[in-house]
């Protein structure tokens, strides 16, 4: 074996290690998950929010036309 099969074995070899160490994603998905639980639990409570103030100024206003 010469130096240049030498070489591109080893070559080979560092390249899928560092394939290898940068795929390593665990536990991504379990905060992915989370972070969209928390980001959807915050936009129902916003929703509900802004449902309530929207609600009371419309019961608060008067339609019997007294003007007062």
């Amino acid at each position: 074996m010469g130096v240049t099969e030498m070489y591109l074995i080893s070559l080979m070899g560092f390249l899928r290690s560092l394939r290898r160490t940068t795929l390593d994603e665990a536990g991504y998905t379990t905060q992915t998950v989370i972070i969209t639980a928390m980001l959807a639990a915050l936009a129902i409570a916003v929703g509900i929010i802004i449902t309530t103030k929207v609600l009371a100024k419309a019961n608060s206003i008067d339609l019997n036309g007294n003007g007062q």
